[in-house]
């Protein structure tokens, strides 16, 4: 747990300092670390997250609706967010923002989306949805939450220096998407895992983030390929997060 939440507090503090080396208007990069972690979210969610939320579950029609209230949450979420979660970044040059000013907003649909995806993530013998260990897929999870952080840090990183202009100040509102995952788990691991119905919490946690995921990749991967035209670099980026993904499934 105590490594879960380093990487995930670290992850996107060290992605902010990409703004240092990536021009925000260089997006090339940008798009072919999405393909990749929108191809590896969407993977773990297939099987990883739903296989394991469904079987642990006895009423697995219940599921489904914790999927979809999930699937259409995400979509509310980026009405405050503007995407920064798949890597949109809405900047002074594009009209979108207003120098000076603190997109409180952002920030918040943000946390709460990193906050869910940090409350999956339960040490112990238990699986968090059932009755399944949580160190088969603990890992595999972990880094795709990680991975899926790394553009999303760089894009609020970006519109944060847009609007404030300081990289310090900007920093340091960064650390409120920061903090969100590392809150999410250490809530799930020491107030919800032990109390009555927490196997309950967990199922609605973990189907709220497979819907969460299922929108939020199918999003990366439609606009990486906008006009279904063929990109090599693309398609090995997606095929690379499909195959990462795979493996940590065999290992």
């Amino acid at each position: 747990m105590i490594i879960a939440i380093l990487v995930l507090f670290f992850t996107v503090v060290l992605s902010s300092f990409l703004v240092k080396v990536f021009p925000p208007d260089n997006s090339r990069w940008l798009k072919m670390a999405l393909a990749f972690s929108g191809a590896y979210l969407f993977t773990i969610t297939i099987v990883h997250l739903l296989p394991d939320v469904l079987i642990g579950n006895p009423n697995p029609h219940r599921v489904g609706y914790w999927v979809l209230a999930g699937f259409f949450l995400q979509l509310i979420l980026e009405l405050f967010s503007h995407g920064v979660e798949h890597g949109h970044m809405h900047t002074n040059h594009h009209g979108h923002t207003h120098a000076g000013s603190m997109p409180f907003l952002l920030l918040g649909s943000l946390f709460i989306h990193s906050f869910l995806e940090g409350s999956i993530l339960v040490e112990g013998g238990e699986r968090h949805a059932g009755h399944h260990h949580a160190g088969e897929n603990f890992y595999a999870v972990l880094l795709g939450i990680a991975i899926h952080h790394v553009p999303a840090a760089f894009a609020l990183m970006s519109v944060l220096m847009s609007r404030i202009g300081s990289f310090r100040k900007a920093f340091l509102w960064l650390l409120i998407f920061a903090i969100g995952a590392p809150l999410g788990i250490l809530v799930s691991n020491y107030i919800i895992k032990d109390n009555i119905g927490g196997e309950l919490v967990f199922t609605a946690l973990t189907g709220l983030v497979a819907g969460n995921f299922l929108h939020i990749s199918t999003t990366i991967l439609f606009e990486t390929s906008p006009d279904h035209r063929f990109n090599r670099n693309k398609l090995l980026a997606t095929l690379f997060g499909l195959g990462l993904a795979l493996l940590t499934d065999m290992v």
